[in-house]
């Protein structure tokens, strides 16, 4: 059996919606085996986060050799990495494995407004990180901050686009949803010569922790599974679309996303002959 493997870098959420704990839901989901490396824990609920622990860089480092020495990563996805240091360990990690299938989700700020990223992380992102990927994923707000750039129209989304392409990024990722439109939420994919929108309609929620990592965490399973950057990312906005107009609906601030949404809507069309 050819089981294809993914490894998440990234921040627990005890709270069981983002981070760690959306990766491998996702990946599970996805039919590919999920590892972990744990950057951090932190006490997160739907309220907010509460607090923030991070582990050291050796602990990190530790656990992404334990993975590699034995389990071989088909695709590899970053999330929370909070410091300089763990970002150029991860960076040197990633560079003397050789792993190819990078998916870089540039996690700086939880839902509700907690800082994930220290500030002095956000340069030796762009330095270490952003030239080993093969996608990144920022939001609108990340994106911002990553290029210097106010974002308020297409044009800024592809001139930004651009200039994180330049910064190494062979795919660019950017994700629509803190955009202006009301009906449409419009991811916009750079692959250094095309663009690609990939248009859903825009659901009216607060339910959406975790769909920035859900969402990054189903174009890696893709990839780990021999699709193309364009095809996983398509899988993943059906997948993470689902996931959000399936609301589960729990906790009393913004909740998470539904993570079986999308297997259960292809059972049920297989059941009942739905198109």
């Amino acid at each position: 059996m050819n089981v294809k493997k993914a490894l998440t870098i990234a921040g627990s959420d005890s709270g069981g919606g983002a981070g760690i704990q959306a990766d491998l839901k996702t990946f599970q989901e996805l039919g590919v085996f999920g590892m972990s490396a744990l950057t951090a824990v932190t006490a997160q609920n739907t309220l907010g986060v509460q607090g923030v622990y991070p582990m050291t860089a050796e602990a990190v480092q530790q656990q992404i050799q334990s993975v590699a020495d034995d389990l071989h990563p088909d695709a590899v996805k970053t999330g929370m990495l909070f410091s300089a240091e763990i970002i150029e360990m991860v960076a040197a990690e990633i560079a003397r494995n050789r792993w190819k299938n990078i998916v870089i989700d540039p996690v700086m700020i939880a839902k509700g407004g907690a800082r994930l990223l220290l500030n002095d992380a956000i340069s030796a992102m762009k330095e270490f990180l952003l030239p080993l990927s093969l996608v990144i994923t920022p939001n609108i707000p990340e994106a911002e901050v990553l290029t210097g750039r106010i974002i308020k129209t297409e044009q800024d989304k592809r001139e930004a686009a651009q200039a994180l392409h330049e910064l190494g990024a062979k795919h660019v990722l950017l994700k629509g949803g803190h955009d202006g439109d009301k009906n449409l939420a419009s991811d916009l994919l750079f692959d250094g010569k095309e663009f690609f929108e990939l248009k859903s309609p825009r659901v009216s929620t607060k339910n959406t922790h975790g769909t920035g990592c859900t969402f990054s965490a189903a174009i890696t399973a893709g990839l780990a599974d021999g699709m193309s950057v364009l095809q996983a990312s398509e899988r993943a906005k059906l997948f993470i679309q689902a996931s959000i107009e399936d609301d589960l609906q729990l906790g009393s601030g913004h909740g998470p996303t539904n993570h079986w949404a999308f297997n259960k809507r292809k059972k049920e069309e297989l059941v009942h002959g739905k198109n």
